[in-house]
């Protein structure tokens, strides 16, 4: 997945936030960390506001959907 489709779809569940689109967001998250490492991860928590949609912090590690603390 490209940075700018995970920007794109996690804008999306930013919109609606709530739990299940969280959720979705750690999902697409554990895609970027995957692909594209922790300091995409980190940047775009910082872009999209993540931190206060989600409660997502800079540093956390994303990994099959689920926030697996920082490193």
């Amino acid at each position: 997945m490209t940075l700018d489709r995970a920007r794109q779809l996690l804008k999306v569940q930013a919109d609606f936030g709530g739990f299940y689109n969280g959720n979705s967001a750690k999902l697409i998250l554990s895609e970027v960390q995957r692909e594209h490492g922790q300091t995409a991860v980190d940047q775009l928590i910082r872009e999209l506001e993540l931190d206060r949609i989600f409660g997502f912090e800079q540093g956390t590690r994303f990994e099959g959907g689920l926030a697996m603390g920082k490193q």
